[in-house]
């Protein structure tokens, strides 16, 4: 698809037709028939379009998301929902209950959407661009809270189908402080009056896959992110004179180089650890040996297994190597966000129910996880599901496009239709199976 037309073969509306109301009844044990949910897209799309135009001229940024939230409400009025504000951040949940009847316990499904932006300047053209000196909706977060709306809008127009609640989750502070556990502390996932019972999520990208190409893997997804924060501790002398000081900054160089043969040589290749330096600093002056020298390094792992054994081993590391040299590191690890980890089972049905919603040709099973982190992890540890990648790349080729983060970076929003039919499509199958 690189090579044509973005737009090509994706307009569900002029397959479809014009629906009629038969045409949008619940057909078997699947729920909806695959078409009703891409038709009221379609149906939506300018509402969809518009409220990710608007998100995106005001990018706001970690938990406080004042004008964001505005919107999402102002959008979602006249949808029979039950909102509950965050007290923590700006969060917006909404409760759809669905109207069918069931002989059993209703089951609960949770869709999410991040809000936030990221401290970015915006050098794209588009006419809607950022109205906030210094930040932008870099990642497509815009994208992602349209599509949940579009989502809400279509299972609202369905709900008499819908055998069961929907939990629409839109969270900010994916990109900083991990808006996801605030949100779980402040009930979301009890929010319809019991336990979710499924999970559902999207995130779209600017580069790297052919525009509408839809991506995912079962198992672990996306990595566990930590940081490792170092500072090795000397004393300070006359540069001239290094015997009569203790230098922190040849060993804190030292330090690093042995990080990444710790990497080579005590951890699996095939259960990967990526460790980088992102910056290191000591000193003020040439000829001035400072009392002490500093690094960080984000670390990336795919298992929780190897996971804690990178803690412990890069501490002993630190804190022997510079001991060898006299001197002393002071450790502190953090830990982030966890591996992100799809059901194998939900994985199965999410990529079945994209295979008849738009064709075999719009799925590609990822054969590796992705070094990204992502804080919807935190809800898949507690509720099985699935989280999925969706390309909304604007240019004609993927590899040499902007990639999300970037300041150039730039998203299709022509293609978010096709993330809110989904998410709906997901709803409506799996309440129609029932918990």
């Amino acid at each position: 698809m690189s090579d044509q037309n973005p737009q090509a073969g994706l307009d569900s509306s002029a397959a479809a037709g014009s629906p009629s109301p038969a045409s949008l009844q619940r057909k078997g044990a699947e729920g909806a028939e695959p078409g009703a949910t891409r038709v009221l897209a379609e149906q939506f799309r300018p509402e969809i379009v518009a409220l990710r135009r608007a998100l995106h001229q005001v990018p706001e940024y970690d938990l406080d998301l004042p004008k964001s939230q505005a919107l999402v409400l102002e959008a979602l009025v006249g949808l029979d929902l039950e909102i509950t504000l965050g007290k923590e951040l700006s969060s917006v949940t909404a409760v759809l209950r669905g109207t069918a009847p069931t002989d059993g316990v209703r089951p609960v499904v949770l869709l999410r959407g991040d809000m936030d932006a990221l401290p970015v300047t915006e050098r794209t053209d588009v006419p809607f661009k950022s109205q906030h000196p210094g930040m932008m909706h870099a990642c497509g977060h815009d994208l992602h809270v349209a599509g949940l709306f579009g989502a809400a809008k279509i299972l609202h127009a369905l709900r008499d189908q819908l055998a069961g609640d929907v939990v629409f989750m839109f969270q900010p502070g994916e990109e900083t402080s991990g808006g996801a556990p605030i949100m779980i502390r402040e009930g979301v996932l009890d929010a319809a009056g019991r336990r979710a019972d499924y999970a559902y999520g999207l995130h779209v990208g600017s580069a790297g896959q052919p525009f509408g190409m839809w991506s995912s893997k079962p198992g672990s997804f996306m990595a566990a992110a930590d940081q490792l924060h170092v500072r090795v501790v000397g004393a300070g002398t006359h540069g001239s004179t290094p015997y009569r000081g203790k230098d922190p900054i040849p060993v804190a160089c030292e330090l690093v180089t042995a990080l990444q043969m710790m990497i080579t040589r005590q951890f699996d290749v095939f259960d990967p650890v990526v460790l980088t330096v992102g910056r290191i600093a000591g000193g003020t002056k040439e000829n001035i040996i400072p009392d002490d020298a500093f690094f960080d390094a984000t670390v990336r792992t795919f298992s929780e297994q190897t996971r804690a054994k990178v803690q412990r081993t890069s501490t002993q590391l630190v804190e022997s190597i510079a001991a060898a040299h006299g001197l002393t590191a002071e450790v502190d690890y953090q830990i982030g966000y966890p591996v992100t980890v799809n059901n194998p089972d939900e994985h199965g049905f999410a990529r079945d129910t994209i295979v008849d919603l738009f064709g075999p040709d719009r799925f590609r099973e990822r054969p590796n996880p992705r070094c990204g982190a992502e804080d919807f992890s935190y809800v898949l540890n507690e509720i099985p599901g699935v989280y999925l990648n969706l390309s909304a790349c604007a240019g004609p080729d993927p590899d040499a496009a902007a990639d999300n983060h970037s300041p150039l970076a730039n998203f299709d929003d022509t293609v978010v239709p096709d993330g809110s039919a989904l998410l709906a499509e997901l709803a409506v199958r799996r309440l129609s199976r029932g918990a």
